[in-house]
Parts: structure tokens; sequence; C-alpha cells
């Protein structure tokens, strides 16, 4: 098994900590110290020497941060984590809505004038620094970068990973390293800059086709790097790492930490990307003598447009994925649910899995919510909280695999017994947002803000919503929430052919039951329409193949066009997935995939 079940944290442990942290505070002469969730690499999933969020507090969400101050501590999350927070962390830590409620707004309430706040400068990013500061302009409150408070207290910190790295092949990535080196060399010399930093390790593993194993979920290795204008790299990393890896010639392997000292001693015009750069690096290029050009990450947008190699192998992933998925669907059907738990879901999904002989690990923690777990958008399943699954109810399970040729994330809704008209009407409505971005059109320079609100609108005209994004980006054997593409109000990137985006509008109701339908979908170029304009347009092809649940699908609810689209996609299902599989289970497959 990848997946584990033992509680990470624990409640009580948060008081005495939370009272060591505001000694080590008293000692510097702070007022506060802000704890992010995330490493000097801003990474979703972080090693566990990095688990500084969930020690200190026992929240152990992707998202998130906390502020201590001298009498109160604030915990800030997202809608998805609003509900997991509260069961987490205990009650000298106050849960805060965000970012409907900003950490500068908090501060100006909580902190008093004159008030010294402290943060590690690895952990926040140039943006997240300048942000906090604009908007505590005038308030008497001062940011001070300092050493880390968490280390500081963290007795038993595990040592940080040094598992080695190793070559990511040719012919699943479709470029080779010196290829994309070059290319994006020459992309920074147009921008009329010499050097890019880059330190995020997914940024670096796509560009010199390097994979690693110094998180749980997702293949990097943890590094940063210079990119020159001519195609040379200089990396910065643990050398015993990368001791099996045969890096190319323009590559230059340096220490971790002669990172500050190289930035120091640029020159010219250094491309650097503010959403990303830790502000401990943002400060030792300035004192050096280099001309700052603020930008993207090079990567960026190359690594989210997958190659047709990439895509080619993503669609292989997802056919042996949905294979597994079947087998999956198909034992749930016939099982007594009323002797399954949440973790039995988790271990029979993961063992389907398995039986492809080619997975290579989860893409993140299944998620397994029967009933009201269900309505915990990120819920994790413990050997503390697991449960049997509720009888005539929902569950949730979203799950996800790592393959060397692609990255997979599924969400399906599945009934427990005979769920009621409420939870199929409301699945139905998800349906219908879910088919409404699978067969859009939409011209291109639209981004994700721009057809969010198509997801949504069935669900609007029923007076419910959801409190997450529509659609995240998924990278190629590596991260499953890759940027900048996202189909979200916050998604500004215009969206471009080849990337790929998760399409998961969901519906959540606190205490009772969630629904999620995920596919996963790439953009391709929208085919001419008789009459229609000269227009560039773009749409979306599925990638994602398994049978959406008809038990809870209200059909009255369905328009034709919409019957059409899911009818057609299980006719697809049932032709690209029967081959795989055993024959009694394409029989169940043939009826789970009839036409409505």
């Amino acid at each position: 098994m990848f997946q584990t079940f033992e509680s990470a944290t624990f409640p009580e442990q948060g008081p005495p900590r939370l009272a060591r942290l505001r000694g080590w505070m008293q000692q510097q002469k702070l007022n506060g110290f802000i704890v992010p969730r995330a490493d000097r690499h801003q990474g979703e999933y972080v090693a566990p020497c990095d688990e500084r969020l969930s020690w200190l507090t026992g929240f152990t969400g992707s998202a998130g941060f906390a502020c201590i101050l001298d009498s109160s501590a604030g915990i800030f999350v997202d809608g998805r984590y609003r509900l997991q927070v509260c069961e987490q962390v205990a009650e000298e830590f106050t849960p805060v809505h965000w970012p409907e409620t900003t950490l500068h707004e908090w501060l100006v309430g909580h902190a008093a004038p004159g008030a010294m706040i402290g943060f590690d400068p690895w952990l926040h990013t140039v943006e997240q620094i300048e942000t906090l500061r604009i908007g505590l302009e005038g308030s008497g409150i001062s940011l001070v970068a300092c050493s880390n408070g968490v280390d500081a207290i963290w007795t038993d910190r595990p040592a940080p990973p040094n598992a080695p790295a190793w070559s990511h092949p040719p012919h699943l990535c479709g470029d080779a390293a010196e290829d994309k080196t070059r290319r994006l060399g020459a992309a920074i010399a147009a921008q009329a800059a010499q050097t890019a930093v880059i330190t995020l390790p997914d940024s670096l593993c796509w560009l010199l086709n390097l994979r690693g194993s110094d998180v749980p979920r997702t293949p990097i290795v943890h590094c940063f790097g210079l990119l020159s204008a001519n195609g040379e790299v200089t990396l910065f990393g643990e050398e015993v790492k990368f001791a099996d890896v045969a890096l190319p010639e323009t590559v230059t392997l340096a220490p971790w930490d002669a990172f500050p000292r190289y930035l120091i001693d640029l020159t010219d015009t250094v491309l650097i990307e503010p959403a990303s750069l830790p502000q401990a690096a943002f400060d030792a290029l300035s004192a050096g003598h280099a001309q700052i050009l603020r930008g993207l990450d090079p990567c960026s947008l190359p690594k989210a447009c997958k190659t047709r190699t990439e895509l080619d192998g993503c669609r292989a992933a997802h056919l042996r994925d949905g294979a597994a998925m079947v087998r999956f669907l198909a034992w749930f059907d016939s099982a007594d649910t009323s002797r399954l738990s949440e973790i039995d879901i988790v271990t029979q999904l993961e063992s389907c899995r398995a039986a492809t002989n080619l997975l290579h690990d989860i893409s993140f923690d299944t998620i397994s919510g029967s009933g009201p777990h269900g309505a915990v958008v990120h819920y994790r399943v413990t050997e503390k909280s697991n449960r049997p699954l509720d009888p005539d109810s929902l569950l949730l399970v979203d799950s996800g695999a790592q393959y060397q040729d692609g990255t997979t994330d599924i969400t399906r809704t599945l009934p427990i017994g005979n769920p009621s008209l409420g939870m199929r009407q409301a699945f139905t409505r998800v349906l219908k947002g879910m088919i409404a971005i699978s067969h859009l059109r939409f011209p291109k320079g639209l981004a994700g803000r721009d057809i969010d609100a198509i997801a949504r609108a069935p669900l609007w005209a029923a007076g419910l919503d959801y409190d997450h994004g529509t659609g995240h980006g998924v990278g190629s054997f590596l991260s499953v929430h890759e940027g900048p593409q996202r189909l979200s109000r916050a998604g500004n990137v215009p969206l471009q052919q080849g990337m790929i985006l998760s399409n998961e509008p969901g519906y959540y109701r606190s205490g009772a039951f969630g629904i999620r339908i995920e596919n996963l979908i790439t953009v391709i170029e929208a085919e001419p329409l008789p009459g229609g304009d000269d227009r560039a347009m773009l749409a979306f092809e599925t990638l994602t193949f398994a049978p959406i649940d008809l038990r809870l699908v209200d059909a009255t609810l369905l328009t034709d066009d919409e019957k059409t689209w899911l009818n057609a996609y299980h006719t697809e299902v049932y032709a690209k997935l029967a081959p795989l599989i055993e024959p009694e289970t394409a029989h169940w497959l043939a009826g789970a995939t009839r036409s409505i």
C-alpha cells in the first residue's frame, strides 16, 4: 500500500507547541510569527521535515498558513478545508476564512500598533511579502525577516530527504533536455535578460527530464536552478542525489549553500517570477549588481502545453487507469456495502491500480468520504476517522495515479443503498455542469476565469454552489496540481493547446453528503462549423474514461443535448475499456454504460 491511515497529528499536541513558539518569539522580541504550509520551493506537497504547519497546529491540508500572536493564533484556510480544520486543531487556534479575510486585514484587527511580525524569508515569496507590506502600510505593524521559530522548537524534526534522482526517458517526454534549455534560453534572451532564476522543482525536473522522490506522491527532486540565455544551467542541490544521473554537459551541479552567493554575484539582467521566488533569494539578488526583470518562470507555459509524446502517454495512462477504475466499480457494485468501510474502499482501489504492474505511486491520498465525510472536500480517512459506509447515502471517491507515461485524477460519486431524490437532483446538476465544460467551444485567448461560471450555472439555478475551483492543471508524471492553467475565478492565464486540466464541479452539504464528478480534459483546436465566423476556437478532448453512475441521474433534469453527450461518452467508455478487462467485468460495464 502507498496510502497509510494513521493520524499524522492530534489536536492536543498543538497548545504546548504553541506555548513553546511564543516563548521563542519573546526571546526574539517578536510579537508574532507567520507559519506557512509551503517549503522553500512553494510546492503543494512537502517533505516530512517541512511539515511545520501541521506539526504546530494539527492541520494537514495542502494549503493554508497560521499567524501566531502573543495572545491569539489564526489559521487561514480556504473553502476546501473549513470543515477539516475544525476537526484537526485545538480551540487555541482560530480558523480564518481565507482569502476572504487577508492576512494584513487580520493583523490590523488583532495585532497592536508597533507589533513586530517575524517570517522566514525562505518560505515566503516576493509577491506574498510585498502584498503583505503594502497591506500593513500605515498600521504601525512591521515585518521582520528572521530564522524559523518552528525549526527552533521542533527537536525531533525529520532529516531532509536524500533519495536518488533518476532520468525521465526522452521517449516519454518528447524533447531532450538540451533542446529545452536551448529553446528556453532563447526565450530569456528575447526578454533582454541573461539569466532566469528557477526555484520550482517541477519546472527544473521538466526542463532537465529528471524525476525524484523528495516529497510524497509527486516525483520531483528538490533543487534550485539558474538558466542562462545560452542554454546553460547551474543546478543547486545535494550532489549525492544526482550521482546516478547523466546530466547534460550544459548543466553544472553546485551545492545548496552556494545559491545565495551565486545570486549576489549575478550581473546584467535577471528574470524572476515574484509569485514563486523566495524573498531570501530576492534579497540576495538585491544585494548584488543585477538588474531585476519580473516575469514568469520560463518553464511554466512550455511545461503546461504538453508535447504530442506526453499527450499520447497521458491517453495510454488514462486507458490503463480507466480499466482499473472499472474493475473497482464492478467490485463495489457487487459488494455488501453494509460490511465496507472508507478504508476498504481505498485499499481495494489501490489494489486495482497496483494490478496494472505499472503503478509508480498514487498521485494523492485517495479521498473516500461516506455520507457527511463526503462534504469534507479534501477528506483523508484515518484509522481514527474511518467509518462504515452510510446506508442510503453517497460515497465520494477522488483518486489518481502516477504512471511513468502520465498522471491521472478522477472522481466518481457512488450510490449506497437508495439515495434521496434531493441527492440525485444535486448529482444531476453537478453532472450538467461537467457536461457543459466537456463540450464547450470557446474563442482563443479566454482564461479559466472566463468559463468557470459555465460549470456552476446549473447549480446556481437551484441556489447551490461549491467553494473550490472547477479545475486545476495536471502535469505529465509530475504534479497532479500544476499551474499556471486553471478553471477558476482566479485563472487568468489564457488556455492553450496541449494544456491538461481537471473538470470537477461539485456540491457539498455539510454534515450530510458530498458530490463531485471529475474527468481530465486537454485543450484542442475546435473543428470549424458550417456557417460559423472565421474565428479561432478551442475545445476540450476528454482524457478520462470510466462510467458515471446512472442510478444517480435524474434524466428529467437533462436536456436532449446533455443526454446525447452522456450516451456518446458512455459508448466511448465501453468501446475503449471493454477490450482491456475480463469478460464478466465487460458485461457489467455494458450495463453501466447503457443509453438513457
